[in-house]
C-alpha cells in the first residue's frame, strides 16, 4: 500500500519525470528542483517566447517529455541570440 501512495499515476510531471529518471529518487529530486528553478526564472525574468521555445526543443526527451536540468540551465544562457531566420 504504501509502495501504491508514491506512483504520481494522476501528477503528468512527476511521472514524465518518474520516467525519464528511471525512478532514481537522487535523479527525480534534481530534475524536480531545476522545474522550480526555471518555471520561477522564467516567470520572473518574463523571459521572451523565442527563448522559451527554443530551450523546449533543446530539453525535449521525446513526446511530451522535458529534461528540466538541461532547460534551466537553457533558459538562463545570456549567450543565447535570436536567429536571424527567427526574427
Amino acid at each position: 500500500m504504501a509502495a501504491q501512495a508514491h506512483v504520481p499515476l494522476y501528477d503528468s510531471t512527476g511521472l514524465n519525470i518518474g520516467i525519464n529518471c528511471r525512478w532514481q529518487q537522487k535523479c527525480i529530486r534534481n530534475q524536480q528542483r531545476a522545474m522550480t528553478r526555471a518555471l520561477g526564472y522564467v516567470k520572473r525574468q518574463k523571459a521572451p517566447v523565442w527563448r522559451v521555445h527554443l530551450c523546449n526543443r533543446n530539453a525535449s526527451r521525446g513526446r511530451n517529455r522535458v529534461d528540466w536540468i538541461g532547460f534551466d540551465n537553457c533558459v538562463r544562457n545570456s549567450s543565447l541570440r535570436l536567429s536571424p531566420h527567427g526574427r
